[in-house]
């Protein structure tokens, strides 16, 4: 029998052992993924990093409101705006107030961008010896490796006092960027046989400005380049606390593992297609629909949508992605704002006709959802579902996609993890059901 069988025949005995009756999760009052059929998560700690608000109650009932984002108590909504009205980049501005509790006056963050700017360097040969050894068009796990790695040149990487975590989560939301953009550099060399490009990050630069920097062979952007990817940073940077992700910081701080493989454990989970890997969905499933249809006929684009639902079109899975989330209904805030940036950037571009077909799916897709199937709350368009469009048209690769994801997120994984150090001296440990029945031992000869 070839290895091969074996394991299909190892995977048939788990899947028929292993299959838990459903109602055996009502009965015992079991959520599974830790949420109601209304998306509402169950309590599993407290926060004062940000909120989430997605209904409203009136006359005593849940009303579906649009949604809210809150960072220490700033709606996302001023945020970009304030950012917005002084001609500004809001990365740092913002990492501040997640990690710190408040917005940084002129001297704190000048201060904060210098620290930040001396904290964007590797150790000696780190990128030779670690990032161009295995290249991978995996980059989330490239980036894994970096983190586990320059943990080693830490001479202090177990040491969990406030200062030294603090230290060390600036240097990786400094040094995100170079993991991911060298590596996709070092798979594009030996896989694609492009050449290998190594730019050094500007100090007088911010974070946004230095990934396109990096990433460009030229080192050149526009400013509305720079300025729409920086305000995609802002809105992936933090949300709520109860993502995948962010609990996965959560439970391994609580351990008390060391910041660098907290990270990487968060970098883990984000990776999943189920949690990070949204955008990429988004973008496979437009270029199925852009094979199939014609899709300036809007009765083509209806039907194809309906083909999703009914799970006939694309990956046969009955889902149009980037519409719908686990916990807004109305409306995704992050998708608001950053609809105005994208019609600028698709004007600039030339991409008004693609930018279109998104507005016409997100206003088609909630009716046919409604229809086709049964919900428990609304559905309208997430932030992953322009994010994608806005990194092409920024030349982003995909590989890349998630891990700009991971350059914003690891900053709301840091403040959650000193918010869990100082405020919970407590390991996380849930409890399962258990239905295991006592069985007696048969000694093997008469199995």
């Amino acid at each position: 029998m070839t290895s091969a069988k074996i394991y299909r025949e190892y995977a048939d005995i788990c899947i028929s052992k292993e299959k838990i009756a459903p109602e055996l999760y009502e009965q015992y009052g079991v959520k599974k993924g830790l949420r109601d059929k209304n998306g509402k998560g169950v309590l599993s700690g407290i926060t004062d990093i940000s909120k989430i608000v997605s209904s409203e109650v009136i006359d005593g009932k849940d009303v579906p409101c649009d949604g809210k984002l809150y960072y220490r108590g700033y709606h996302i909504f001023d945020l970009v705006n304030g950012v917005k009205e002084r001609n500004d980049y809001g990365f740092e501005e913002t990492a501040y107030l997640l990690l710190f509790g408040s917005l940084p006056d002129e001297k704190q963050l000048s201060e904060f961008k210098r620290i930040m700017a001396e904290s964007r360097a590797l150790p000696k040969n780190f990128v030779r010896d670690v990032i161009m050894k295995a290249p991978s068009k995996d980059i989330m796990n490239c980036m894994t490796k970096s983190i586990l790695t320059l943990g080693a040149y830490d001479k202090k990487m177990s040491d969990v006092s406030i200062s030294n975590v603090i230290r060390q989560s600036i240097m990786l939301i400094s040094v995100f960027p170079m993991f991911a953009v060298y590596s996709y550099h070092a798979y594009n060399h030996a896989e694609n046989n492009e050449s290998f490009y190594i730019h050094r990050p500007d100090p007088e630069l911010g974070m946004a400005e230095n990934i396109l920097r990096m990433l460009r062979p030229d080192k050149n952007y526009t400013e509305l380049e720079a300025k729409v990817l920086d305000i995609a940073l802002m809105l992936h940077m933090e949300h709520g606390g109860g993502n995948n992700s962010t609990f996965t910081t959560r439970v391994v701080s609580s351990a008390g593992s060391d910041t660098y493989s907290v990270i990487a454990a968060a970098l883990s989970s984000l990776k999943g297609p189920k949690h990070g890997g949204a955008n990429i969905m988004v973008m496979n499933m437009m270029e199925d629909l852009k094979s199939h249809i014609d899709y300036s006929d809007e009765k083509q684009l209806y039907s194809y949508l309906e083909a999703l639902v009914e799970k006939k079109a694309f990956d046969k899975k009955g889902l149009i992605y980037g519409m719908g989330h686990a916990v807004y209904s109305v409306s995704d805030p992050r998708a608001r704002v950053f609809k105005q940036f994208v019609e600028k950037l698709a004007i600039a571009k030339g991409r008004e006709k693609d930018y279109k077909l998104y507005s016409d799916i997100e206003r088609m897709a909630p009716e046919i959802i409604a229809k086709k199937r049964k919900i428990y709350k609304g559905v309208s368009a997430n932030v992953d579902f322009y994010s994608g469009f806005v990194y092409s048209m920024l030349d982003i690769p995909v590989e890349l996609y998630t891990p700009l994801f991971a350059m914003a997120r690891i900053v709301g994984w840091s403040a959650h993890r000193i918010e869990e150090l100082i405020n919970v001296d407590k390991i996380i440990r849930p409890a399962y059901q258990s239905i295991v029945e006592e069985q007696n031992y048969v000694p093997l000869s008469e199995r």
